[in-house]
């Protein structure tokens, strides 16, 4: 893992607010730090299970590592429950234990007042369990500016899954095609164009301390201050 150097100014990203009533926003590197995660399941958790099973540190990780590639765009890859119980470790404990690295990226506040201001329709959508949910927004003041929050673990499915997004619509109604959804997660972007969602923003920038996220076919931004409602 490399320190990432972002350069500046940066530019502008140009956004159709007018035609934009709803904006779906993803917590974990869109709006958060992903430095905590990061830091939590690549090298907390293996410091807890090789302690825990009396392994070397090296095979803890990589024990960890293959459990968690196991999952991948599955619920269970998000689901703490699931892994208090394969790991028997106590995540959420743990999880309180480092949530003093739990950070909002620069200007995000800013922007969701800015969301408000301009009388957006604003709903989190999450891939995190709840109980990490509770403790992030403990720890920050973006709670404050949403009108809905829904985690994926409410409806049985991920972001990856197209359907969750009608699930979303049934509970919180939303147009589609008025709708930007702003995610760092590339499946989550196409399971959304998949429904047809017409707006859709990959959020590069995760951490200053990890690689930016390749955006591929999607408009991509790195800072906040990039994509500031128009007043």
């Amino acid at each position: 893992m490399r320190e990432r150097v972002t350069e500046n100014p940066l530019a502008t990203v140009p956004l159709p607010w007018a035609d934009i009533d709803t904006v779906l926003l993803d917590m974990d590197g869109t709006l958060l730090d992903l430095h905590f995660d990061y830091h939590f399941w690549m090298e907390y958790v293996p410091q807890k299970y090789a302690e825990k099973q009396g392994l070397p540190l090296e095979e803890a990780s990589r024990v960890i590592r293959e459990k968690i590639h196991s999952q991948t765009g599955t619920l269970n890859w998000y689901c703490l429950d699931y892994w208090q119980e394969q790991l028997a470790l106590p995540i959420v404990e743990l999880k309180h234990e480092l949530k003093h690295l739990i950070a909002e990226h620069p200007e995000v506040i800013r922007f969701l007042a800015g969301l408000q201001k301009l009388g957006k329709q604003v709903i989190m959508v999450t891939n995190a369990h709840r109980d990490s949910l509770a403790i992030k927004l403990e720890c920050t003041e973006i709670g404050d500016y949403f009108d809905a929050m829904h985690s994926s673990h409410d409806f049985g499915l991920p972001k990856e899954a197209s359907s969750l997004w009608s699930h979303i619509q049934t509970q919180t109604p939303y147009d589609p095609k008025r709708t930007l959804l702003i995610d760092d997660n590339l499946t989550a972007l196409r399971s959304a164009r998949d429904y047809g969602i017409a707006h859709l923003l990959c959020a590069v920038h995760v951490s200053p301390k990890l690689e930016a996220v390749d955006p591929e076919e999607f408009q991509g931004f790195e800072h906040f201050s990039q994509i500031m409602p128009s007043q």
